[in-house]
């Protein structure tokens, strides 16, 4: 089974939570009454959905509102490993460049 497949459905269902729990400066800063949109389809137009390790690159892309008024995208990417992986900040770096050419975005990233 999958691990990442399960993850990427609570963030479906639980999003609001799952920031509470991991990411609680993003989540207050965040305004849950303007709602959030996922951008899954256009994700996978411009990133691979495995990278050459076979890992997965990206989880989740959201656009949210600040309470400020102002739209960030989140980058959400949660991967399960029990060792540190030496590129794994050039993978996130590698998604934030392509999403942010692609959508004219900046990208916050979210990973613990």
């Amino acid at each position: 089974m999958k691990q990442d497949s399960s993850w990427r459905k609570i963030l479906d269902k639980l999003l609001p939570e799952f920031l509470a729990f991991y990411f609680r400066e993003i989540y207050h800063a965040i305004d849950f009454d303007k709602g959030f949109e996922f951008f899954d389809k256009e994700l996978q137009k411009i990133l691979p959905q495995e990278d050459d390790t076979g890992k997965r690159v990206v989880d989740k892309l959201v656009k949210v509102f600040l309470l400020d008024g102002s739209e960030k995208w989140l980058l959400i990417h949660i991967e399960i490993q029990g060792y540190r992986e030496i590129d794994f900040a050039k993978r996130v770096y590698n998604c934030n460049y392509r999403i942010s050419d692609r959508f004219g975005e900046k990208v916050i990233s979210a990973y613990c």
